[in-house]
């Protein structure tokens, strides 16, 4: 299949268009209009430092529904004698730029360029993305950002300057995403330890019908802060 072009028009072409490695589209821009327009199909950007705006839907799919969500009971035991602080959009910015900063194996470049940091925190100020944040010694040492519509959380990246802190700022999400009624977590792309917890992958095709489903408006996610909260507590 041929990769679309696109141009300054805000329209995808359809997600089962996509190339076998997830890849659909080149071109455009970061623009609020154009990622929330992204985000409602499961369409998402993805690129290094130089290339051109790539956008991608990954089928399987790897998604997180927060009653499947598990821990071990290691981590169980590391979260009960940890003593943490807690937040929801507490520092949004700094989440990302520690995201940004965080190397994959192998790689020397991040995907979170400059352009990707400038669009997400616009986003974050319109209202459609979020994050958590675990502090220890008010010190932000882990955390997760994503892109919230309807009741579908769409994960974008996480980072961990202490051990498990990145699952400590994932399981408080879940935490909330239940309370609040929200449906799933998209993760994108397959990893270990999302599996480990509880994420599984699904056919593309039920993942935009997921979409279809949870997601009923394109209007801004209130999330109200969690009150900031020291962790010391059974689950």
């Amino acid at each position: 299949m041929a990769v679309f072009e696109l141009n300054d028009q805000i329209i995808f072409p359809h997600p089962d268009l996509a190339e076998p490695n997830g890849l659909l589209a080149v071109g455009g821009d970061l623009s609020p209009q154009r990622l929330v327009a992204a985000y409602r199909l499961g369409i998402f950007p993805w690129y290094s430092v130089g290339d051109p705006i790539l956008w991608w839907f990954t089928s399987p799919r790897l998604v997180l529904f927060p009653d499947e969500f598990r821990i071990s009971r290691r981590l169980q035991r590391y979260w009960r004698n940890r003593s943490c602080t807690m937040t929801i959009d507490g520092a949004f910015a700094e989440v990302v730029r520690c995201c940004a900063d965080t190397r994959s194996p192998g790689r020397e470049d991040t995907w979170i360029t400059p352009e990707m940091m400038t669009a997400y925190i616009d986003l974050h100020h319109r209202g459609y993305a979020h994050s958590v944040e675990c502090w220890e010694n008010d010190q932000l040492v882990g955390g997760l950002y994503g892109v919230c519509l309807g009741h579908v959380f769409f994960g974008e990246s996480m980072f961990s300057h202490q051990t498990n802190s990145s699952k400590f700022a994932l399981i408080w999400l879940v935490d909330y995403l239940k309370t609040h009624n929200f449906k799933l977590i998209d993760c994108q792309m397959s990893t270990a330890h999302l599996t480990a917890m509880g994420a599984r992958e699904i056919a593309g095709s039920d993942f935009q019908l997921l979409l279809h489903q949870h997601i009923s408006t394109l209007l801004p996610q209130a999330i109200r802060p969690y009150e900031t909260k020291r962790i010391n507590r059974n689950l």
